[in-house]
């Protein structure tokens, strides 16, 4: 063997004796081979700050502490435990994940990352967080920190919003992966890397002069790190109106439905959501068997029932702005709605799976 086979490339090596030292050592998914673990921060890890995950991870882990716990757990109760953390399709995955886990391959974790990411929810870059951490293997992981850290190093300006380019940079960051000593070297370059775009490659102001691979950086010698990485596809915003109606009972409790499968707050229980203030109004029509004279009343006059309109707020989600106008209303029966729901107290609603913006409303509004 050459060697050139024999010696793994500078990158990786500076960066493996760098994290031995320097790197984050105390995170509680760090330190372990346990893939269930591991699997379960980086999942939770996606678009979402450590400091945010650190209480949803515990929580996690005390009520599924394996992936048979998991797999095995209601999904209404994943989806409480998962509410506030965002993002709720990761919640929806991480379960379908874990039964397949269970049901695909007997409970334990794949150790492949051609294996896992045939699983729910698991893309290329966290299967191989998995593989690599957990199994040694070497293959390349590629999320927003180290993206920002490898087209630095290697001031690769090409656009990544276009596939043909992010491709070529895989290709890289496979290539400078290291080549000896895999058993050790693979868990801490991967950490690495993560550790070194969270800490010091900052998208603005990064601390290259304590950067342990800034003698190679070229984006540093040539002056502009923070033109790395080039992404110009701008991410293409929608507005949404929705009105939402807060019905309650005369023991205070709230009626809540059951979102459908997909759309907006899928699998989340929610307050009856509306496209218009007209359709609320006709609910609302038929329960209080309003007159037809009664029609043109405002939505928040005392007709027929005691009615107040909220004010209104906008929620900010990845691609959509959605503005929110609220009803709130006092019933002794259920409204007609098209989804099923149910009343409940506010012990009850506290640890159902609710959107942020409706759990607020819930607990400001009562």
């Amino acid at each position: 063997m050459s060697k050139a086979l024999k010696d793994s490339p500078p990158l990786a090596e500076t960066l493996v004796a760098w994290q031995k030292v320097h790197g984050r050592n105390h995170l509680p998914w760090q330190n372990t081979q346990d893939p269930y673990r591991v699997w379960l921060s980086e999942i939770m890890l996606q678009q979402t700050q450590v400091s945010t995950v650190l209480d949803y991870y515990d929580k996690f882990l005390q009520h599924f502490p394996t992936v048979l716990d998991l797999a095995a757990a209601p999904q209404d109760k994943v989806m409480g435990l998962w509410s506030g953390l965002g993002y709720y399709s990761r919640a929806r995955n991480l379960h379908q994940c874990a039964q397949d886990v269970v049901s695909r391959f007997g409970g334990k974790f794949p150790s492949t990352a051609a294996e896992l990411i045939t699983l729910p929810g698991i893309g290329r870059s966290t299967a191989a967080a998995v593989a690599s951490f957990c199994f040694s293997e070497r293959v390349a992981i590629m999320d927003g920190n180290v993206k920002r850290v490898l087209t630095r190093v290697w001031a690769y300006d090409a656009d990544l919003s276009i596939s043909k380019h992010e491709k070529v940079l895989w290709q890289l960051a496979e290539n400078a992966l290291p080549t000896r000593h895999l058993k050790t070297a693979m868990p801490r370059y991967s950490q690495a890397l993560m550790d070194l775009g969270a800490t010091l490659c900052l998208p603005r102001k990064p601390n290259c002069q304590a950067c342990p691979v800034q003698s190679e950086c070229k984006a540093f010698a040539l002056g502009e790190p923070e033109k790395f990485p080039v992404k110009t596809r701008k991410i293409k915003r929608s507005s949404e109106v929705l009105w939402l109606l807060l019905a309650q009972n005369a023991k205070g409790e709230v009626w809540l439905e059951k979102r459908p499968p997909k759309g907006i707050w899928a699998s989340l229980y929610s307050l009856p959501l509306f496209d218009s203030e007209a359709v609320l109004r006709t609910v609302l029509e038929k329960y209080s068997k309003l007159k037809k004279s009664d029609k043109t009343a405002e939505p928040n006059s005392s007709t027929a029932m005691n009615l107040e309109v909220l004010p209104a707020f906008k929620h900010v989600l990845t691609h959509k702005d959605l503005h929110c106008h609220v009803v709130k209303v006092q019933m002794k029966k259920a409204p007609h709605t098209p989804n099923a729901g149910a009343w409940f107290s506010e012990k009850d609603w506290v640890v159902l799976g609710l959107p942020t913006p409706v759990r607020h409303l819930l607990s400001n509004s009562l």
